[in-house]
């Protein structure tokens, strides 16, 4: 089996992939911890033959992780952000720093779409760009959907936008507390990725695929106004091109990958960033 890590500043996310039919046999979450306990938080390492690990945790996490890990399991796989990999340039200045989440992601789209725009809907709402040729441009960085809330101590923050409620239902005024705040942060939310998006396709002159990933990808799909797919697996994505240890790894296939959206035409991103305009 192969274990998949996802580790985050708050949750930590696990896939366990069987390494013979690549079929996914288990997966869960846990509040990330600097001691784990297999078994428990994570599956018992008695059947796990490789790991792989993004983390954007604090250092000693990952450096505890690793040091449990190499005790118990044969190899070990630390995803790094890097200057270039997989045909992908960093579009950081310096290209360590950029969160090797994003970095995962990119990759990962980069390997479906040959280029795309990558959100990550997660604690923080990201934005990145990857064009067809490889070039990653950087991206952007905005508040969750949760921060946002927690941000205006209304009391608030217990009550989640219900990831079933449609669009048109979030974006209209509220008519209780809980709602104006909800429907607020959501209309920011997507209205911040659809003019980035917009703006940035106009820039370079190429419409992109939108690829969305993170807890809250289900509901602000909801509000993304050009076609798009949700991959919740896209950084275990990244992490299977990056140390592709089965067949159909090596052959580029990546577990649980959705149908590349065709983008609309550049015609119509511009005609629509100048309506905005106007408002």
């Amino acid at each position: 089996m192969i274990l998949d890590l996802d580790i985050g500043n708050t949750l930590s996310k696990w896939r366990l992939k069987d390494a013979d039919s690549s079929e996914i046999r288990s997966r869960g979450a846990v509040w990330t911890r600097e001691e784990w306990r297999p078994g428990a938080d994570i599956p018992d390492l008695d059947v796990v033959e490789a790991v792989r690990i993004s983390s954007v945790a604090r250092q000693a996490v990952l450096a505890q992780t690793v040091a449990l890990l190499q005790n118990r399991v044969g190899g070990v796989h630390v995803a790094r952000s890097r200057p270039e990999a997989l045909g992908v340039t960093n579009g950081y200045r310096e290209p360590e720093r950029l969160g090797v989440d994003r970095w995962m992601g990119v990759l990962a789209g980069y390997q479906l779409a040959g280029g795309c725009c990558s959100v990550d809907c997660g604690s923080a709402i990201t934005v990145d760009f990857v064009l067809p040729g490889g070039r990653h441009l950087g991206g952007y960085i905005l508040p969750g959907l949760r921060l946002m809330k927690e941000s205006l101590k209304l009391g608030t923050r217990n009550v989640a936008i219900d990831p079933d409620s449609e669009a048109d239902e979030l974006l209209a005024p509220g008519t209780r507390t809980v709602e104006a705040v909800n429907h607020g942060i959501y209309m920011a939310a997507v209205s911040a990725v659809n003019r980035i998006y917009s703006e940035v396709c106009d820039r370079e002159n190429v419409p992109l695929p939108v690829l969305l990933t993170g807890g809250d990808a289900r509901v602000v799909s909801r509000g993304i106004q050009v076609p798009h797919a949700v991959w919740p697996d896209m950084v275990y994505g990244g992490l299977e091109a990056s140390f592709p240890l089965t067949a159909a790894e090596r052959a580029g296939r990546m577990a649980g990958a959705p149908l590349v959206p065709r983008p609309v035409s550049l015609e119509k991103i511009r005609a629509g960033l100048a309506f905005s305009m106007l408002l």
